[in-house]
């Protein structure tokens, strides 16, 4: 947890967006059975992070920046003996003022009964519906009640506004705290990507490799895992999303790992692609250069004004041209891009945003448009190239590589900074570090 005062400066310039007229209502995700009576371990939502630090279950903020008291109301686990012996110490309603900022606190149960009040005579109601069912139906019960009231003075929000147009854009920006966590997430990430280079030979498992980064991240202080762990060996490599971790890393594949450590709740996100025996083969070079060339290009661009689809329209020609050359594609740039017959190759974006998830919140565009990035924001820059095992239309020896190289970038005022510039991606340093 930061300085409380950083979340109290949070919580001042979220209340400035929305205005004096206005009510937000900002609530934890409720815990997820895993199986029996075991839960999946307790993730507090983002946006609540964001605003209080506060990390418990059941618990929700309400910020009321127009009434004369209690501006910041939190409702929470009471202090509980018996329930803290088997499950841990709770902050308690005490704790949620004195070390959370809460004007005052009141027990989780009861938001159910004060929530009609808080949000009553106000012009915008601040909630992101449908994350909880619970919590929509909540809502939906308290503004009811109000429009019931309306005869003696109390009546509901005219509007529900989507978080995105004042509590999104805050965290779009990184403050200098965040961007330091951020750093430090990418320096444990790429240590962690470090080592499954130096391990990951002929005869060792995904799974190892999975289960030797994620240690890492737990080591160096970091929470674990900002997002499930990919260790893709071989064909592995093609599928973009592949968690199983389930195959034995074999002489002659190609490696792809992405990985990044959540540290004080903000994720680095990086993918580096490697050759088992230490040594690139002649296609898989070829194709690995193609994507590291583009890559690099791509973040040469990154400035203030320029956007993610100007990012991503860069890449799709670049890797178009490398297709073409590969045999994969025929006919011109122009027209493989214009028909997307690139996309059987490069099927997905290149860039999002970063920071407290990694797919992090913030509108990627503006009036219809893609916005012009700004000093303060942090994206990713990872394009690919896939080459299923059974493409019958390449060459034999291409079949089975996948090749994605990612970075985490921060915009400057001028220019860009590389966050995971430390992990090894030229070709000479990725098989040095795996012959380490």
């Amino acid at each position: 947890m930061y300085d409380p005062a950083i979340y109290a400066a949070r919580r001042e310039a979220f209340m400035q967006a929305i205005g004096p007229q206005a009510v937000a209502v900002v609530c934890s995700l409720p815990e997820r059975v895993r199986n029996g009576d075991v839960h999946y371990v307790f993730r507090q939502h983002s946006d609540l992070i964001y605003l209080t630090g506060f990390e418990e279950p059941e618990a929700a903020l309400v910020l009321r920046p127009g009434a004369e008291k209690e501006k910041v109301v939190m409702f929470v686990r009471p202090s509980d003996p018996e329930a803290e012996l088997w499950d841990g110490r709770r902050a308690g309603l005490d704790g949620a003022k004195q070390r959370y900022g809460a004007d005052a606190a009141y027990p989780a149960a009861e938001l159910a009964a004060r929530l009609w009040e808080l949000i009553a005579n106000t012009e915008e109601l601040h909630y992101c519906l449908g994350l909880d069912d619970e919590m929509d139906r909540m809502i939906g019960a308290a503004l009811v009640r109000l429009r019931k009231l309306e005869k003696r003075g109390k009546r509901p929000p005219r509007v529900v506004v989507d978080p995105r147009v004042g509590l999104h854009e805050l965290r779009l920006h990184k403050r200098p705290e965040e961007l330091a966590a951020l750093a430090t997430a990418a320096q444990i990430t790429c240590d962690a990507h470090r080592l499954a280079m130096r391990h990951g030979r002929p005869g060792s498992h995904e799974h190892e490799l999975e289960a030797l980064i994620n240690h890492t991240f737990r080591s160096r202080g970091g929470h674990g895992p900002g997002y499930s762990t990919i260790v893709g060996g071989g064909g592995n490599a093609t599928i973009l999303h592949y968690i199983a971790n389930a195959s034995p890393v074999r002489d002659g594949d190609l490696v792809l790992i992405d990985a990044g450590c959540e540290y004080q709740h903000y994720t680095a996100d990086v993918t580096r692609t490697w050759p088992a025996s230490g040594r690139f083969t002649a296609p898989q070079r070829q194709v690995y250069a193609a994507v590291l060339a583009t890559q690099k290009s791509a973040i040469a661009m990154i400035r203030p004004g320029i956007t993610l689809d100007d990012i991503h329209d860069h890449c799709v020609k670049r890797l178009t041209e490398a297709m073409l050359e590969l045999g994969l594609l025929t006919g011109t740039v122009d027209e493989r891009v214009t028909d997307q017959a690139y996309r059987k190759y490069y099927m997905h974006g290149t860039s999002h945003w970063l920071g407290l998830d990694v797919h992090d919140v913030g509108a990627y565009t503006r009036e219809g448009k893609a916005r012009p990035l700004e000093a303060g924001m942090v994206i990713t820059v990872e394009p690919g190239l896939y080459i299923a095992l059974d493409d019958a239309t390449a060459r034999a020896e291409l079949r089975g590589i996948g090749v994605r190289i990612e970075d985490d970038v921060a915009i400057t005022a001028d220019g860009h900074d590389v966050l995971t510039a430390a992990c090894p991606k030229e070709v000479d340093d990725i098989e040095r570090a795996c012959r380490a």
